[in-house]
């Protein structure tokens, strides 16, 4: 088929970032000053949208924001970023929020309250049915509804790349509809565990990808933060070094992997290609503050993986 200039289509999360910065985590109980507050755009559907935006891609967002002031700030890099906005509605009720706290070494916590991301399901992604179908590429994330990832994976005629963070309970028939399927170490143990739930689960990152595919994934991508990435499809197993840099800020630099990996496979790229290229875009993301504001242009300079 043919498919039309939306090359990639994100079916996800809109948020408000309230990003509070700090010297170090509180421990249970403990309370800290902080240094400093901001309000930013967010949300990893937002996020991914943006960074693919920004590195070529021609993209469009499905989404909801709420009826308030927030709606403005969630989707001001999304209209800067070229992203086409269409197809994101207001409903009642507030903006989704995320809570980021981020200490001095970079490390950070993240609470989502989804506000207008859990109304996100069947009937409003199906409302959105023309420019799914077709995308080359449709992404999708663990911050809507798993009915809402459901529905855009039975309108999709293209590829679907599902990033399930926050692992959600999917049935196995749509987390086997994931090519690939892009999840952490952690997230990759929880997956596997929704697939085969008497297995015992392994530790080693390899295996869990070796254990993945065995049970009918068609491929994965398994980020390893600093350490990289391992992809595996049918044509291989591949294990990507990350680029070393000085990590600021790590959140948000998964959403820049995910939203570079997509604009890569919506060009053409191999899997292998696609991750190498978006391990320097997700080490280039942690080498400033915030998400969407961290994320490079086709005119910046990705950092290089040396030998």
């Amino acid at each position: 088929m043919s498919y039309s200039a939306s090359t990639v289509v994100v079916v996800g999360s809109i948020n408000v970032d309230q990003l509070i910065t700090i010297e170090r985590h509180p421990l249970p109980g403990e309370t800290l000053i902080g240094t400093s507050m901001e309000l930013l755009p967010g949300g990893k559907g937002a996020n991914q949208a943006v960074a693919a935006a920004q590195l070529g891609a021609a993209v469009s967002m499905v989404g909801l924001v709420g009826r308030d002031p927030q709606a403005e700030v969630a989707t001001a890099i999304l209209t800067r970023s070229g992203v086409n906005l269409s197809n994101v509605r207001a409903v009642d009720g507030p903006t989704g929020l995320a809570l980021v706290t981020v200490a001095a070494d970079g490390e950070n916590t993240i609470v989502i309250i989804p506000g207008a991301n859990a109304l996100l399901g069947a009937e409003a992604v199906e409302a959105s049915a023309t420019v799914i179908a077709e995308a080359a590429v449709v992404v999708l994330q663990g911050e809507i509804p798993a009915e809402g990832i459901v529905a855009a994976m039975r309108l999709a005629t293209g590829r679907v790349v599902l990033n399930l963070a926050p692992v959600i309970e999917l049935d196995a028939a749509s987390i086997r509809r994931a090519d690939p399927l892009v999840v952490n170490e952690h997230e990759a143990a929880l997956v596997l565990a929704q697939l085969a739930p008497k297995m015992v689960i392994p530790t080693e990152d390899a295996e869990l990808v070796a254990r993945l595919l065995d049970w009918g994934v068609p491929s994965v991508v398994l980020t390893r933060g600093a350490k990289g990435a391992i992809c595996a499809d049918r044509d291989g197993t591949h294990s990507l070094a990350s680029p070393r840099v000085v990590a600021v800020d790590s959140s948000g630099a998964g959403d820049a992997f995910v939203g570079a990996l997509s604009a890569q496979l919506a060009a053409g790229s191999s899997l292998s290609e696609s991750v190498r290229r978006a391990v320097r875009v997700g080490a280039f993301a942690v080498q400033s503050r915030g998400t969407q504001t961290s994320y490079p242009s086709l005119a910046d300079e990705l950092p290089l993986v040396r030998a």
